[in-house]
């Protein structure tokens, strides 16, 4: 059985060329990156390019307004909680579309 010096002395070891083996890896893959850049003419620039974004989409017109406060809600999505309280009051959804 190893004495627990030997075992430390071993992890060292491996702990080291796990490090050479990872910088070694590396170096290769920068090598083999570089290489296809340079077979292909890319730029760090192009590597950075993203694929355009979505459209933003525009804001939806309010449906509901409430008119003691100027509150709106466009009718997508859950109510509003001044809505719920009006209509819980016993408003009509109708009384609030614009």
């Amino acid at each position: 059985m190893a004495s627990l010096k030997e075992l430390l002395a071993q992890r060292a070891a491996l702990d080291e060329q796990i490090s050479s083996t990872k910088d070694r890896e590396r170096a290769d893959a920068v090598a083999k990156v570089k290489s296809l850049m340079d077979d292909h003419g890319l730029t760090l620039a192009d590597l950075s390019s993203r694929a355009p974004k979505a459209a933003k989409t525009s804001k939806v017109a309010a449906k509901y307004r409430n008119q003691a406060t100027g509150e709106t809600w466009s009718g997508r999505g859950l109510q509003p909680k001044w809505l719920k309280a009006a209509i819980g009051g016993g408003a009509a959804l109708a009384d609030f579309h614009v």
